[in-house]
């Protein structure tokens, strides 16, 4: 009997532990991790990606469906097909508001393929490497369950950089000194956004500072402005709410309800005079009655300060940081629908939401991930920083575009001075603009080559806290994981630092889908295809798409511009041309194909554009084009204040 149970044993360890191989290993489930093991797979790399997320895409699928874009002209190759196969699906030629389940939907469309293979609910535990290069990486399932990877090539696209670290290449967790790579929004930040108005009391009894401070205020200490420190700015959930009622559940007290941690809300609430909904969360509305609920104000939905330590904590803490996020964050919602002290007004509109029966099905209707907006940061071969943000800096090697605005969210909630009164104050939010999109190095994607030659990282990438806060947005993820795809498929066996960059940049130009479809064409303001420009001024930034945008600033007569169509084009091509909603009226596209004219009116009050971008793609109907042919697009208009942007040419499937 002996014998026969050492046999089962035996057996049964055997089925917890195993052992696989393949070409490129990706940890995490963020939407990078999709891009990655499409380009990969489709260069021919075998790909098994390791997930301990319940559902693949992050954020992206995870209720950030009002898309931080800052320029469309910086969403490349698959992120931009990504959002155009959204507007298929929403009826239009792109989409950057949308529904969970719908993104979720389309990312695991790209994992359909016999090359990659998916591993979900798994941890990793350890990384073997044999000098600088990584052999295997062993995760479990965190039930006894044990597998191990081997691979040539490896890419950490999990949010918290978790196999770079056990990894052992060099990484910071929170905050540059100003000093460090001579920048200004770095560090501690004392400003005035997502702020307390002044006055407002830190103390559970007020003017008693013996009574203790209220739930969710810190006891640090004021710093100097771009001080350097450990801190890591706020987390929080994107809610998707519904308000449609055959689709709704109701919200109920959540786990360890507490109402005295809102209690520093209803002192907010007393300071304003006319408090509304509006104030406190960004309520943006998403289709079919579905929202993407983000922070606003002083106290919303980050949970400032709570998440200092969750970085590099243990699967367990990190676990219990999560549920106390969701506690908080259900809590708040909880709170307004039900404190006899919110404004009347606020919990009206309140009780209209409800949990959508639709989303997140695996999850109980709530979101299955935090929005961890930084962790730890990648310290490799080159490191972005403000000036990067702010186009201070040649890179040559760029393999895909930031455009969002330095942003950071508060890091601590503390008590201040001033006046000689104590009072409460949120620090560390920074929201400072660029002007237009600006490339991302290669090199902020490898670890140091002393460090480690086969491992890239294109979500913890390297760069400061500040620039950091421009880059990492979902479809600049999108597109560092198709570049790391590309990258670890062409090193193959070698090294991730010798990859020709060259390569990935002509890929994306010439078959940014990696389907060999011919690309589109942009006539923008400073393309050879343009002609009568002289009346025109160039204005950098404001909206546009791109770097810029034309204004007329000539002669009523002569008001016209013309974009040359190549002639080098055969077959269906839709044609658009890209109108901000403070552009002129009244306008006339004038197209002209050999003998053929056509003319398309326009009317600004026909442009809905929706979501953070200042513009939309309207469309100028399809056209047939013959090599050698060519043509014109003129563009007309009597209003004075006219603006002129680029014209998108796409072939027709």
């Amino acid at each position: 009997m002996r014998t026969k149970a050492l046999l089962l044993l035996t057996i049964s360890l055997s089925l917890l532990s195993c052992s696989r191989g393949t070409d490129v290993c990706i940890y995490g489930g963020s939407s990078a991790c999709v891009t990655a093991a499409y380009s990969a797979a489709k260069m021919g790399s075998n790909v098994t990606i390791i997930c301990p997320d319940p559902t693949i895409g992050g954020m992206t699928t995870g209720g950030l469906g009002q898309t931080d874009i800052g320029n469309k002209q910086a969403v490349i190759g698959l992120a931009r097909q990504f959002y155009r196969k959204l507007g298929n699906h929403y009826g239009k030629l792109e989409q950057w508001l949308f529904e969970p389940s719908v993104a979720e939907g389309i990312l695991m469309e790209y994992l359909d393929n016999p090359r990659i293979k998916v591993m979900q609910g798994w941890y990793l535990e350890s990384v073997e490497k044999e000098g600088t290069r990584i052999k295997s990486i062993t995760c479990t399932d965190r039930k006894g369950g044990s597998t191990t990877i081997k691979a040539d090539q490896f890419i950490d696209c999990s949010y918290e950089g978790d196999l770079m670290a056990k990894a052992g290449v060099s990484y910071r967790v929170g905050r540059e000194d100003n000093s460090e790579y001579g920048e200004t929004w770095d560090g501690f930040q004392l400003l005035d956004q997502h702020q307390f108005v002044d006055g407002i009391d830190p103390f559970v009894e007020p003017g008693n500072p013996e009574s203790g401070l209220l739930w969710g205020i810190s006891d640090a200490k004021r710093k100097e402005d771009g001080t350097g420190d450990d801190c890591v700015q706020a987390y929080n959930y994107r809610i998707c709410l519904t308000d449609d009622p055959d689709n709704m559940i109701p919200i109920e007290k959540p786990d360890n309800y507490d109402p005295a941690k809102y209690e520093l809300l209803i002192r907010v609430f007393e300071a304003d005079p006319n408090p509304s909904l509006s104030k406190y969360f960004i309520w943006s509305l998403m289709p079919n009655h579905k929202t993407d609920i983000n922070n606003k104000g002083p106290f919303s939905t980050d949970m400032i300060g709570m998440n200092h330590n969750y970085p590099e904590a243990s699967w367990d803490e990190r676990d219990e940081i999560l549920k106390a996020h969701k506690d908080y964050t259900l809590g708040l919602l909880y709170f307004y629908l039900t404190d006899p002290r919110i404004p009347a007004n606020i919990q009206t509109e309140m009780r209209r939401w409800g949990l959508p029966k639709d989303e997140y099905a695996r999850t109980g209707h709530w979101t299955h991930q935090l929005y961890i907006r930084e962790a730890r940061r990648l310290v490799g071969e080159y490191v972005a920083t403000q000036a990067d943000c702010e186009g201070k800096t040649q890179i040559t090697d760029g393999i895909g575009f930031a455009a969002y605005g330095m942003d950071s969210h508060n890091c601590e909630r503390i008590v201040i001075e001033q006046d000689g009164k104590l009072m409460v104050k949120n620090e560390g939010d920074v929201q400072k603009g660029v002007s237009h999109p600006y490339p991302v190095s290669y090199r902020s994607l490898t670890p140091k080559r002393e460090e480690c030659v086969n491992l890239l990282v294109p979500v913890c990438l390297s760069a400061s806290h500040i620039a950091y806060g421009s880059i990492r947005m979902e479809p600049v993820f999108m597109g560092m994981g198709q570049a790391a795809g590309l990258a670890a498929a062409f090193a193959g066996k070698g090294d991730v630092q010798t990859v020709d960059v060259s390569r990935i940049q002509r890929i994306l130009k010439e078959d940014p889908y990696l389907d060999g479809s011919e690309p589109e064409i942009l006539i923008d303001e400073d393309s050879e295809y343009i002609v009568g420009k002289d009346n025109w001024k160039v204005v950098w930034g404001s909206g546009s798409y791109g770097k810029s945008y034309l204004k007329f600033e000539g002669e009523p007569v002569d008001n016209h511009l013309e974009y040359t169509i190549p002639s080098d084009l055969e077959g269906e091509y839709e044609f658009y041309a890209f109108q901000q909603g403070d552009g002129c009226k009244n306008t006339v596209f004038e197209i002209t194909v050999g003998e053929d004219v056509k003319a398309v009116p326009f009317d600004r009050a026909s442009l809905l554009v929706e979501g953070q971008t200042r513009g939309e793609w309207v469309n100028l109907g399809s056209v047939s084009l013959k090599k050698g042919l060519g043509g014109k697009i003129r563009f007309l208009s009597d209003d004075p204040d006219i603006h002129a942007d680029g014209v998108l040419v796409i072939p027709r499937s």
